[in-house]
């Protein structure tokens, strides 16, 4: 048996936008726009009546070459000009944009946590095979968020 991961999975990464930190978040904020820079999520709808504010949830649908599937998120961080943040689930992973202005623009941060939780339900729903499947997705976030940063930077500055 392949002992559970007891802690976190992370990564983040960051890229220099010229723009300031107010539009930065505007765009990455409005999760109805996330399929145009993320190389996975292809669409996210806000549940009627919500938007960009802590408790709001939304659905994404996500595509790969393997298979499609939704997933069910909450934001759990909804500071204008500085953070936005969701929790996949909720409580099983959590991914969020850090925005810190500079001289040059702002400093904007992707990061992501697969929570010891989330793989604990890894475990469940896929047994034998989820270190297998921790790994894909620890694969997909460490390919993917400087791909996701650098179509956010283009449309910011396109």
């Amino acid at each position: 048996m392949v002992p559970m991961q007891t802690t976190s999975l992370t990564f983040q990464s960051s890229v220099l936008v010229r723009a300031i930190a107010e539009q930065a978040y505007t765009l990455v904020s409005d999760v109805t726009r996330t399929g145009e820079w993320s190389p996975v999520c292809a669409e996210c709808w806000w549940d009627p009546g919500q938007g960009p504010e802590v408790g709001a949830f939304f659905t994404g649908r996500n595509v790969t070459p393997d298979r499609t599937w939704e997933t069910r998120s909450e934001v759990v961080v909804a500071d204008p000009g500085r953070e936005f943040a969701w929790s996949v689930g909720p409580g099983l992973v959590r991914w969020g944009y850090l925005l810190k202005p500079v001289d040059a623009g702002t400093e904007l941060t992707e990061d992501w946590e697969f929570t010891a939780a989330g793989q604990e339900f890894f475990h469940e729903r896929f047994g034998s095979e989820a270190p297998r499947e921790i790994a894909a997705r620890e694969q997909a976030a460490r390919e993917g968020i400087p791909t996701t940063l650098a179509s956010i930077k283009r449309i910011l500055e396109g």
